[in-house]
């Protein structure tokens, strides 16, 4: 499953790594605040492409009412479009914490029980929540916090194996997936470190983690979700030639254009399909200068070139 990502997963990575492989994408974090002051441009982040049949949508706040009009208003929106409703508690950006938002409200398990039963009481779709499995390094509270959320009607959570204060750094712990799993009968979700197809093949074997979700590890590589399953059913992963990433990365592209997303937001996945390519550092310096999508188009001709002429 795709994982949801602020600033990357919107409708063109969606689309991307749904047409190699993810069985389920999300939308970027959407604030039920920005939804309460019907911000357009907070619109904009959850309503999915023509090519999408559907979209799980992952809503991020701090006020039970908030959460219950925003769901009631993407009901109305998205109609039968909507596959369900995640409750981002996983969050450890200092922007979003210090509002309470996120993975602050793991440590305020009372208001997460309250956020979560008034999105069940409004959803006609699943309610699932992610969550990290502690705010701090010391006694692991995702375990008692994903009991009382199955208490209130949530239907799976996903569980990423870093507290919030590690942020993105150190391991990520999977036996805090079993230790979830072992409290709750809904479908426990599996993140942290899937970084690679073998990965995610590896925490659906060793965890009790009923499905895994995709995140950085989709980062220039939309493969990953295919070539998991692959793995996972005994076959292996494919190879990627340099020629398939460019023509991932003009695919990419397309998509972007197509679906209206501002340009410039290609400058950071051009980097990332582009690693480890002969003379990456001079293309991606040329990326970040690039404006249009005919200006991205010229530069992945020019890359073909000079793999070519490299023989690479």
């Amino acid at each position: 499953m795709l994982a949801p990502m602020a600033g990357v997963t919107d409708a063109a990575y969606r689309i991307m790594c749904r047409r190699h492989g993810a069985r389920t994408a999300y939308s970027e974090m959407v604030s039920v605040a920005g939804l309460a002051f019907a911000s357009e441009r907070t619109w904009e982040l959850l309503l999915p492409a023509p090519e999408e049949g559907d979209l799980a949508v992952q809503l991020f706040g701090s006020k039970p009412d908030q959460f219950s009009a925003a769901v009631a208003a993407i009901q109305e929106r998205l109609g039968a479009r909507l596959a369900l409703i995640d409750i981002n508690m996983a969050c450890p950006a200092r922007k979003v914490i210090t509002k309470g938002e996120g993975s602050a409200l793991i440590d305020r398990p009372d208001l997460a029980q309250k956020i979560a039963a008034a999105c069940v009481r409004e959803a006609r779709v699943p309610v699932t929540v992610k969550m990290r499995r502690s705010f701090r390094f010391g006694a692991e509270t995702a375990p008692e916090l994903a009991a009382r959320l199955e208490d209130v009607g949530v239907a799976a959570v996903a569980v990423h194996g870093r507290t919030a204060s590690q942020l993105y750094s150190g391991k990520a712990d999977w036996g805090a997936i079993d230790r979830v799993a072992a409290r709750v009968s809904v479908p426990v979700i599996g993140s942290g470190d899937v970084f690679t197809p073998d990965a995610a093949a590896r925490m659906l074997a060793e965890t009790a983690a009923e499905a895994v979700f995709v995140a950085r590890g989709s980062y220039g590589n939309p493969w990953i979700f295919e070539d998991a399953l692959a793995l996972s059913r005994g076959a292996e992963a494919a190879e990627h030639s340099w020629d398939a990433r460019l023509d991932a990365l003009s695919e990419h592209l397309d998509l972007l254009h197509e679906t209206g997303a501002h340009m410039r937001r290609a400058r950071t996945f051009a980097a990332w399909y582009l690693k480890g390519m002969p003379h990456a550092a001079g293309w991606r310096s040329r990326a970040v200068r690039c404006e249009t999508h005919l200006d991205f188009v010229e530069l992945v001709a020019g890359i073909r070139e000079d793999i070519a002429r490299a023989g690479a």
